[in-house]
Order: C-alpha cells, then structure tokens, then sequence
C-alpha cells in the first residue's frame, strides 16, 4: 500500500463533469459535449467499463431503467427554478398572459435541456449504487449479474 496521501476528487464537479462514481476521474461517456449530433443513440454513446478503474457501467439488464425517476426530479427541480426566476424577475399576474409566457419558456428550456438531462440522471442514478473508493486500484469493481 502506498503512504501517499492523494486528494479527493470533488464530488459535485465529479458529477457535473460526468465522472466515474468509483474513482471519479474516468469520462463515463465517450463524448463529453452531448449536442454534437443529434441522435439519441450518440446521446447515450457510453465506455462499457471506466477507462481507469474497470468499474462497470450497465451493471445488470434494465439497470437504466431508473433514471426516468432522477429526470423527473430534474426536470421538476429545474421548472420550478423557473417559475420562481420568472415570478422574481417578470412577475406572476391573472390579469395578463405571463404565466403562458413562463409555460412556454420552461416547454422550450426542458427541450434544450434534455439532452444534457438524460445523461446527468445516468451519473446520478449510478451513484445511488457504486460509491466512492479512494483505493480503487487494490479493490475489485462492484458488480451485481
């Protein structure tokens, strides 16, 4: 074992990097911009395994499954940060068509936004399951099958 003391990686630029939750420091997917092409299958383009802990990504059949619960949770959480932005900034009123604005601004934010959605409720919902090990190299990777 070696003496060394190496910091820790940080755990929410780990997740907004869309790092491996075992060594966070491996990409988990092979693309890091998630609007190069637009197709769903390059949205989820994803390593089998982490390049530099092994841990592995689709840890059972239907595993992703799941994140339709944690985009939910985004997409809630990221509505109602809207509303309040929009309520605060322009104003909420029942004499005049601003709450239709808002509807119509958060419609068009959540499009623009699932793309970069789906894939943060991947690292997410992953990290429900593989915690953090500061040795990884000496221990083996978590697998469920």
């Amino acid at each position: 074992m070696s003496t060394s003391k190496r910091s820790k990686p940080n755990f929410y630029l780990s997740i907004f990097s869309m790092r491996c939750p075992r060594c966070r420091k491996g990409k988990m997917f092979k693309d890091s911009n998630a609007y190069r092409k637009v197709s769903l299958k390059h949205i989820f383009d994803m390593y089998d395994n982490c390049p530099l802990c092994n841990q592995k990504y689709d840890m059972e059949p239907g595993f992703w499954y799941g994140t339709g619960y944690v985009s939910y949770a985004l997409a809630v959480a990221i509505s109602t940060s809207t509303f309040v932005a929009w309520w605060v900034l322009v104003g909420i009123s029942t004499q005049d068509n601003r709450i239709f604005y808002w509807l119509g601004f958060n419609a068009v934010a959540l499009i623009v936004l699932q793309p970069w959605m789906m894939r943060l409720s991947r690292v997410i919902y992953m990290r429900f399951f593989v915690s953090y090990d500061e040795h990884y190299e000496e221990h083996t990777p978590k697998e469920f099958e």
